[in-house]
């Protein structure tokens, strides 16, 4: 059993679902079995872990390398089965984790913007898009509303923040030939799923915009 397991033989989610109010809209979306893509944009450390609450399916995240560094977070990122990316060098070892990952009929997690910190512009990455288009998984665009609150309580004028998670139709890939291109369009194409989703809420909490 890994560390991912274990959270949920606990009840991560549960407790979760239960402290967060969390809200989720379109769970179904998510395929039950077979590979698929989970491409969510990035507010909060725990994105990831409110994200899992959506599905009963283990995530194995795509995760920064320098999240790696320390010791402690680094066993514990293994211990969840993160996968570490080198950002913006074409990091192919992790393109190929991740692949067998989805070869095994799992699913890969990514936030495409790479940080959940408040830079003025977090444009979305290709990553997803790219692991897509090479091994022809479903991605679908999910969308965590309100997470940015999530660890500065002091924000929320009564009780803890409401949380939704919002999950698009899955888009449909054949595996083809990656070209930038066409990882363009789809990167594209899942930024406006997910703005579609965010726009009942107002303004994405950190200025991303879609294209």
């Amino acid at each position: 059993m890994n560390g991912y397991d274990a959270l949920r033989r606990i009840g991560l989610p549960g407790l979760l679902r239960t402290m967060y109010r969390i809200e989720i809209s379109g769970a179904g979306r998510i395929p039950a079995v077979g590979p698929c893509i989970l491409a969510a944009n990035h507010e909060s450390l725990v994105d990831p872990f409110i994200l899992s609450t959506a599905t009963p399916r283990s995530i194995r995240y795509v995760a920064k390398s320098e999240l790696f560094r320390r010791r402690l977070p680094a066993s514990a990122l293994h211990s969840l089965g993160a996968i570490p990316l080198n950002r913006g060098a074409g990091d192919t070892r992790a393109m190929d984790a991740a692949r067998r990952v989805l070869e095994d009929g799992d699913v890969v997690g990514i936030f495409p913007q790479g940080t959940c910190l408040p830079f003025p512009q977090r444009p979305f990455g290709r990553g997803a898009a790219r692991l897509a288009l090479a091994t022809g998984a479903p991605l679908v665009p999910v969308c965590l509303v309100g997470t940015e609150k999530a660890l500065r309580p002091h924000r929320v004028r009564v009780g803890l923040p409401r949380l939704r998670i919002l999950v698009a139709q899955p888009i449909q890939v054949a595996a083809q030939k990656v070209t930038i291109m066409a990882a363009r369009e789809l990167t594209d194409a899942v930024e406006r799923a997910i703005a579609e989703l965010h726009r009942p809420y107002g303004e994405p909490a950190h200025a991303w915009i879609a294209t």
